[in-house]
């Protein structure tokens, strides 16, 4: 399998080529060159083995030409110790948590299985440096899918005061080879920082610089795997023949575009909602048809706090850049944040289910459809976000310990450097550690 950038696709590059690299040399996203073909009774049979056994077959769709069937199987068990969970209310209200990894987060699919990847991929002694800008918990899960990872240093780039605590904290309390920079500014900040050094093709092939953001196709392409696992779980929950409909709590769009690639492999999809909070750049353009980045807003759910996301390319590259393709497959949704505070209190208050903001959104946006069947991603876990809980809930309904993981970083000390919105102090930064 080869690799073309959204923006030329003349030009192919390895697996490890496009690893490494991140961001295509003219500042495309990497796509793959073909989209491979799943087989639905392959995908049902493996998916009530184990998620492991699911996600061992769709990876080997991908990089079966580069890697042993063993080696990808490797990487699938050294990532997931865990899998995604259906959790039903009625007959039309689902979600599939992805919250149950190592730090809380959807992100930890992606992230985990990275790490796992590069570990086969990187075939010198070169140090590897992991660039990533982060609105919240991509930041968690890529320190500890990176975490004391052989050959490799960790830089995470997160926006000062934009962050929940408990957020921070998982970033800042590893140590090691992970190096925390709390940038003066915005995601939006952290982001434009981050792309500036990467479309610096020379420096970063000097330094050894890759991005652990959804940028990176090794981030991005097992987030598709998931979408399968949930679609099996949904249809034996459900009993229901036709394909559902998937709303996807969306900020940088990773996680919505990796399941438009799912749905191009063949997932049954009936479609996907694009469910936002105020930062609603892309719902704005299903409306519209006119796409206006701008500024991020702060929101409740910040690690959607995005107004430039960066995975609204590789959605028009999978529906061949023609607004009715993406019309006929994605919705939009956007909820301000006094919905998502009612939301959160109305699903506790129906169901007593103790939801994060982002999956809020995605719960809104499922029901902005009442003729829907379908669930919603949960992509966090509650507990992350107690500070938004508690103006939402009463007292009681929130539980007084942190999970035993989340509790450990609380009290460890934050350690992190500080610095402006300036890819060049950024460069230099890199240049030192």
């Amino acid at each position: 399998m080869k690799y073309i950038s959204t923006r030329s696709p003349h030009r192919s590059f390895t697996l490890r080529e496009a690893a490494r690299l991140g961001l295509a040399p003219d500042g495309g996203l990497f796509m793959p060159e073909r989209i491979p073909q799943v087989s639905l009774d392959t995908v049902q049979t493996l998916a009530a083995e184990s998620y492991n056994a699911l996600a061992a077959y769709l990876a080997d769709l991908f990089f079966g030409d580069d890697l042993p069937s063993a080696q990808i199987e490797q990487a699938v068990a050294q990532a997931y110790d865990f899998a995604p969970r259906l959790a039903s209310f009625d007959e039309r209200l689902h979600t599939l948590e992805l919250f149950h990894g190592p730090t809380f987060a959807f992100k930890d699919f992606g992230a985990r299985f990275m790490g796992s990847m590069l570990g086969l991929l990187n075939d010198s002694d070169r140090e590897l440096i992991i660039l990533t800008a982060t609105s919240g918990d991509t930041g968690s899960a890529v320190a500890g899918g990176f975490h004391d990872v052989p050959g490799t240093k960790v830089v995470l780039l997160y926006p000062s005061g934009r962050v929940s605590p408990l957020q921070e904290s998982q970033m800042t309390t590893l140590g090691g080879n992970v190096h925390p920079l709390k940038i003066d500014g915005s995601f939006d900040d952290c982001q434009r920082m981050a792309k500036t050094v990467f479309a610096d093709t020379d420096f970063c092939r000097r330094h050894g610089i890759t991005s652990a953001n959804s940028i990176n196709l090794l981030r991005w392409l097992p987030q598709s795997f998931y979408y399968f696992y949930g679609w099996y779980l949904w249809s034996r929950a459900t009993g229901r023949a036709e394909p559902p409909t998937i709303a996807v709590p969306s900020g940088n769009y990773g996680n919505l575009s990796a399941g438009m690639l799912a749905a191009r492999m063949g997932l049954p999809v009936k479609r996907f909602i694009a469910a936002s909070n105020a930062n609603d750049v892309v719902p704005e353009f299903l409306r519209t048809r006119e796409y206006r980045p701008r500024p991020s807003i702060r929101t409740l759910a910040n690690a959607m706090d995005v107004g430039d996301p960066s995975n609204f390319e590789r959605m028009m590259a999978l529906c061949g850049a023609e607004f009715d393709r993406l019309w006929a497959q994605v919705r939009g949704f956007s909820a301000s944040d006094y919905r998502i505070r009612k939301a959160i209190a109305e699903i506790y208050d129906r169901f007593g289910y103790l939801s994060d903001p982002h999956s809020a959104v995605g719960y809104l946006a499922m029901k902005s459809r009442p003729a829907a069947h379908g669930f919603w991603l949960s992509t966090a876990h509650e507990a992350k976000f107690r500070e938004v809980l508690q103006e939402a809930l009463p007292a009681e309904a929130i539980p007084h310990a942190l999970p035993p993981a989340l509790e450990e970083h609380m009290r460890l000390p934050r350690v992190f450097d500080t610095m402006g919105p300036d890819a060049d102090q950024l460069k230099a930064f890199l240049q030192g550690i």
